[in-house]
């Protein structure tokens, strides 16, 4: 027998705003018999091409180390250099640049959502075809 993965859920301070955020990030949208507002305690938002869905939870406590899991995220089409600026824009945080770590073309950026969650950002497709 094997499992999979319904969604994945994301603790926060503020399940509206979050989700708001990452559906700008995502091209994710909101489920339409369970729309979300501002106040919700539970907000979830999906991709409409695969379906996945993140739900954002309330949750009490704020958080306090490094998420132990994360998510990476590839670029549809644009650089790496410029979804990073687009994130920028939205409002994520810069945390670390491991661009170029095993060389040339290599590498990611390691940012925080506005709840302090960490993500990363990775090289396009076409980016890595390029330097193979």
């Amino acid at each position: 027998m094997t499992s999979y993965v319904s969604h994945t859920s994301i603790d926060c301070a503020n399940a509206f705003a979050l989700s708001e955020f990452w559906k700008r990030v995502l091209g994710y949208v909101d489920d339409p018999e369970d729309p979300n507002f501002p106040g919700h305690e539970e907000c979830a938002i999906h991709d409409p091409e695969t379906g996945h869905t993140l739900l954002f939870l309330e949750v009490p406590e704020a958080k306090s180390i490094k998420n132990r899991l994360h998510l990476d995220l590839r670029p549809r089409h644009d650089p790496q250099d410029q979804e990073l600026a687009h994130l920028l824009e939205l409002g994520a945080t810069q945390v670390a640049d491991l661009r170029g770590i095993h060389g040339p073309g290599s590498g990611w950026v390691v940012l925080a959502d506005p709840e302090g969650n960490e993500f990363c950002i990775l090289h396009s497709d076409e980016e890595i075809d390029a330097t193979r």
